[in-house]
């Protein structure tokens, strides 16, 4: 290896390092505000950049199918609790919000598919789509489970993924697509030849970053949030719902993961199933990062990226193993310093 080398690996480990910080972010704020390990942050990544790539083709994305499906089942769990609780004042706000703005949703994307609109609405379109299935997910699978032990939520997690990776190869196909990038400029930089898309990417996880540090500093639901991570049941107390904290942390998570998706369908074929092996990566720099801090886990998120592009180069067919066996002496270093204190949480 020689310095041009190593620079090309760092571009590539900087690239993709970027795209794991975001989920690393994504997964640690579910985790601090749920208790909820996302397993199925990856399928939102595959869910984005499949339907983007069919709205591209001029076809109907299956996602408006489980889109309309999820707002009927959420709608009448809803309403159910609503009469449940006598509170029949609810049932017009669901019917509106619940049930009809997805549909609406969903129609208006079957109609814009075969018109082939400019790429930036193609994109928008995308995550209006997938973006509202984080908090159905969260709805229907977790809010019903959000007193449960962290192994129980575990549990539904791995049976979330796998239902949504088998929806996936139901309305995709076992075919993958790639989607056209944002800009097919190239810019030279000594001996680098950066891509636009990259820098698209690096560019928009940086501005994700800190739109998220602005939404939790100075707005009331961020605030909202942080109180709920740093103390689930204080938070309850002052008032702040613990299934809105949820639900907001999903609708944050999904967000993520479709722009991610939408963000690196073009530098690599999506498949219905891809998005497990990136949402691992993410987590594993979540992990790297201590799983406490979302500087540490974006930095251990580059730190994955790079590790990643070096083992490439040095032993491709292991580097996946190498990724993942980092996190081992992190986990050993961690269960020998920490106070395992989690009953109070198991116990809530």
């Amino acid at each position: 290896m020689n310095g041009d080398i190593a620079l090309w690996l760092i571009q590539d480990g900087v690239t993709s390092g970027a795209i794991y910080a975001l989920l690393a972010l994504a997964l640690l704020l579910v985790f601090a505000v749920t208790r909820i390990i996302f397993v199925p942050q990856g399928d939102f990544i595959s869910y984005a950049g499949l339907t983007l790539g069919t709205l591209q083709l001029g076809q109907v994305p299956g996602t408006i199918y489980l889109l309309a499906g999820g707002a009927v089942l959420v709608a009448a769990m809803d309403a159910v609790e609503a009469l449940r609780a006598k509170t029949p004042t609810r049932l017009l706000r669901i019917a509106v919000l619940k049930l009809g703005l997805p549909l609406v949703i969903a129609a208006l994307a079957a109609w814009a598919a075969p018109r082939k609109f400019a790429p930036a609405l193609q994109m928008a379109i995308t995550l209006a789509i997938v973006v509202p299935l984080g908090p159905m997910l969260y709805r229907i699978a977790y809010r019903p489970l959000a007193n449960a032990s962290v192994l129980v939520l575990f549990i539904v997690s791995m049976a979330a993924h796998y239902m949504l990776t088998g929806l996936g190869l139901v309305l995709f196909g076992g075919e993958g697509l790639r989607t056209n990038p944002i800009s097919d400029l190239k810019f030279d930089l000594g001996v680098l030849n950066i891509s636009a898309q990259s820098l698209w990417v690096m560019g928009s996880s940086l501005v994700c970053m800190t739109a998220l540090w602005l939404f939790f500093e100075h707005t009331l639901y961020g605030t909202a949030l942080r109180a709920t991570a740093i103390n689930r049941i204080g938070a309850r107390l002052v008032g702040i719902p613990s299934a809105l904290a949820g639900s907001l942390a999903f609708w944050l998570a999904a967000a993520i993961g479709a722009l991610s998706g939408i963000l690196i369908s073009p530098l690599t074929t999506i498949y219905y199933d891809t998005g497990l092996m990136i949402g691992l990566k993410g987590f594993v720099g979540a992990i790297l990062g201590g799983m406490v801090s979302y500087p540490l886990a974006a930095l251990g998120a580059l730190a994955v990226g790079l590790i990643e592009a070096f083992a490439s180069f040095w032993a491709s067919a292991l580097k996946e193993s190498i990724v993942f066996t980092f996190i081992i002496p992190v986990l050993l270093w961690r269960s020998l310093v920490s106070r395992h204190a989690v009953v109070e949480d198991e116990e809530e």
